[in-house]
């Protein structure tokens, strides 16, 4: 079984809820980046052992979250010296709107992923795009490069779509599966 670490940071707590979903599927240890951008004690030395490191950030104004941003910068260290090399990676987004920009932060995840040399995993999902197609559908808001989820900024985490989560879960088990497969 590979050794999976999903590395998220959430504002609200809707970000975490989908990582949980995710970790649920990826049989993954959470790793928070806190309200101040840090990880905790021993994070740097889980990410090096890890196989796969799923990245997580709420979409803010089109971007990453300056947690994770401030997290991202100070991979600088690992990126020097080679560490997160070959591994795989993946990463995964929600914002209030249905589409609300999260492609930039998907784009900004597989960035830091490419510039860390580690190899990116897909959804590898099918969308949910008929005239049948319900809103707790797997894959509704149809994203193949990493997972999204949709919250209204006015509902808590526990008001998420139950196919989003899904979504993540069903997300996570494919970069495990992919973590196995590379580990090879």
């Amino acid at each position: 079984m590979a050794n999976v670490v999903v590395v998220y940071h959430s504002g609200y707590g809707h970000t975490q809820r989908l990582a949980q979903s995710v970790a649920e599927g990826a049989g993954a240890r959470l790793l928070a980046i806190d309200a101040e951008g840090n990880l905790p004690a021993g994070g740097w030395e889980e990410l090096k052992a890890a196989d796969a490191i799923i990245f997580g950030s709420p979409t803010y104004m089109g971007s990453v979250s300056w947690q994770f941003k401030k997290f991202a910068d100070a991979s600088s260290k690992p990126w020097f010296a080679q560490e997160w090399k070959d591994k795989i990676a993946a990463g995964f987004t929600n914002s209030a709107g249905m589409n609300g920009d999260k492609q930039g932060v998907l784009t900004s995840l597989f960035t830091l992923a490419m510039q860390h040399g580690m190899v990116w995993v897909s959804q590898g999902l099918m969308p949910s795009n008929t005239k049948a197609a319900k809103r707790d559908d797997v894959n509704y808001l149809v994203s193949y490069s990493g997972a999204i989820a949709q919250s209204p900024s006015d509902a808590g985490a526990d008001a998420m779509s139950a196919g989003d989560l899904e979504t993540g879960r069903i997300f996570g088990q494919r970069v495990a599966e992919a973590a196995a497969r590379w580990a090879r």
